[in-house]
């Protein structure tokens, strides 16, 4: 499979990940979003910069939701619920924000 980003052709697994995750950018995440049905607000953004960040930043560490949901309530002051976190990413944070941040597909099972 693939998409059309710019006019670029980009490869994407037969579940929707990018296959190159160096083809990531914003507007491929945009794109990405569109398909998975999903507006970007800022809250989005800042699931996905964590995310890409755990993993480029932190040897390739794809956090689990318990993880992610108390490392965002340091960035917005409080910690989320699970359900508002399911409310910008109705496939699962760890799932669905992981493909829309370009990252590798994650394969554990459950999210927290």
């Amino acid at each position: 499979m693939a998409i059309e980003v710019n006019g670029k052709h980009i490869e994407t697994t037969e579940s929707g990940f990018l296959v190159n995750p160096l083809d990531w950018d914003e507007d491929v995440a945009k794109a990405l979003a569109d398909i998975e049905g999903i507006e970007l607000s800022e809250r989005h953004w800042d699931i996905i910069n964590y995310l890409r960040d755990e993993y480029l930043n932190n040897n390739q560490h794809q956090p689990m939701e318990r993880v992610l949901l108390k490392d965002l309530g340091k960035k917005w002051g409080s910690k989320p619920s699970s359900k508002e976190v399911y409310q910008l990413f109705p496939l699962a944070p760890t799932k669905q924000g992981t493909k829309i941040a370009g990252l590798p597909e994650v394969h554990r099972k459950g999210g927290y």
